[in-house]
Formats: structure tokens, sequence, C-alpha cells
């Protein structure tokens, strides 16, 4: 039996990584979910509301579907990346609301999603946000001083890789993580090395580090999907100028729509803040 117990070690050892690199294998499967609930389910062209159909280039030539929202007298733009499931259509409350503030809104379509050509990569949707940040400078004349680069849930780790390459005026985000390796720890615990296979990918924690611009958190205090001892965290990391709204209730992308009052308040000031110091607008490029 003594001689036998090193043996079935061996066998669940490598079993164990057998398991692990096929994780690794089909990582973009597990960790996108573009056809979550459909790929194409929602309104997409959601009535009162002037939604203007975009198309962006990527840097490696794929394809994104946008959309550009303008909103008369608006100073500031928010570049919006959404969460990870379903598409920009879903998000239409969402854009809404920003655009009542008033400000204007691009929603960027990851690669794969919605009606973007391509297949979802973590260095695919950082050019994604890329080519949207492109379209608003180089396109639309917009000054990037002015732009807010705002994501939710797996797209608040993309808007924090865009202020870290390249100057945006202030980044929004909602509902964010430290790092898909915390997640993965977090989703599969009974497999330690998980959080090993995604070391550094979308490290919000990281860049949050390199990011001089004014930072607003933004998390509900009951998140079903990242605990919000996850989301202080990111808050905890961030440099300052810094702020935090906790939104009491039961929501993840959503807080908009369950605190949308205390949110506009909070992101008008925000927004205010970046006008009266101009010096705080640019982050330094690496």
């Amino acid at each position: 039996m003594r001689k036998r117990i090193p043996t079935v070690a061996l066998g669940f050892l490598i079993a164990y990584v057998i398991i692990l690199l096929t994780i690794r294998m089909f990582e973009s499967r597990i960790i996108f979910f573009p056809d979550v609930p459909d790929r194409l389910e929602g309104d997409w062209s959601p009535k009162g509301f002037p939604v203007q159909d975009t198309w962006l280039q990527t840097s490696d030539g794929v394809k994104l579907h946008a959309w550009w929202v303008a909103s008369e007298g608006a100073k500031f733009t928010f570049l919006a990346f959404h969460g990870n499931a379903s598409n920009i259509a879903n998000r239409a409350d969402i854009y809404k609301f920003l655009h009542t503030l008033p400000a204007n809104v691009l929603a960027v379509e990851y690669r794969g999603y919605g009606r973007s050509e391509g297949n979802p990569s973590e260095k695919g949707v950082y050019r994604d946000a890329e080519a949207g940040l492109e379209y608003l400078v180089k396109t639309r004349g917009t000054d990037p001083r002015n732009i807010i680069s705002y994501g939710q849930s797996l797209g608040s780790a993309v808007a924090a890789h865009l202020a870290v390459e390249h100057p945006v005026g202030g980044v929004v985000l909602e509902a964010p993580f430290p790092s898909l390796s915390a997640m993965a720890r977090r989703v599969f615990p009974f497999f330690p090395g998980a959080g090993v296979l995604v070391w550094r990918q979308f490290d919000t924690e990281r860049a949050l580090a390199s990011i001089h611009t004014p930072v607003l958190v933004v998390h509900c205090t009951h998140d079903a999907v990242i605990p919000p001892e996850m989301e202080e965290a990111v808050f905890s990391a961030a440099r300052p100028p810094k702020s935090i709204l906790r939104v009491n209730g039961y929501c993840h992308e959503e807080a908009s729509l369950v605190g949308p009052a205390e949110y506009q308040d909070q992101l008008r000031t925000f927004l205010q803040g970046i006008e009266a110091s101009p010096d705080l607008h640019v982050a330094p490029k690496r």
C-alpha cells in the first residue's frame, strides 16, 4: 500500500495538470460570453433615443459595431465598455442615463459580440477600446481631456487599461474586479492553480497604479457577481484623486437603474472636478 501511494499521488497530479491545461486551451470560451443569453438579443433601434450606428476599424483589421449618441451642448463624452455577457443593445437604458447628464456616448461593441466581427481575446478587446478612442479623437475631433473611459464589470478592466496606455480625462469603473486571477480564485476555489493560469490578465489593480487621472468607482452593496470587498479593493488600489459611490441595493451593472439620482449627482460632481482641474486631465503615457 505504501508503495502505491506515490503512484496514486502522481496520477492525481497528472490529472490535475491536464485539467488546468484544458482550462487554458479553452480560456477564451471560459472568460467571454458573447452568446449569453443571445448575441443579437435586445432592441437595436430604441425608441426616442438618437442612436447612430457607427463602424470602427481596429489596428488588426477587425470591423466593430458601435453606437454613437450625441447630446447637444455636451462637453464630455463617455467611451463605454459593457460587461461580459450580451451586447450594447441590452445596455440601452444605461446609455440613456449617461446621455441625460448631458453627455455624448460612444458604446463600443467588442469583437465577437453583437454585430462586431472577430473573436474576443484580452489583447483584442484592448485594441477595440483603442479603436473607439481613435474614432472620437480623429473622426469626431474630441479633446482627449473630455473623454471619460467608462467600464462596467469586465469592461472596467478594459477602461482602466485604456487609461494607462492613452490620455483621457477621467475613468469610471462600475462593478470592477481586481484582476482575472482574483476572480479565478473565487470561481474555482477547488483549482488552486487556476489563478496562476490567468496571472496578470485583466489586472485592474496593477493598471490603477499607473493612472493619474481622476477615478470614480461605483458598486452596489449587494452584488451577486463580484463581491463588494473586491470592488472596494479596486478603490483602495486607485491613486488620488479618486472617489467612490456605493449604491444600496441588489445589482451588478444596474447601479444607474437602482440609484439613478445619487449616481447622476456623483457623476456631475466628478465631471465638475475634472473641468475645474485641467492639470489632472491627462495621464502620462507609458
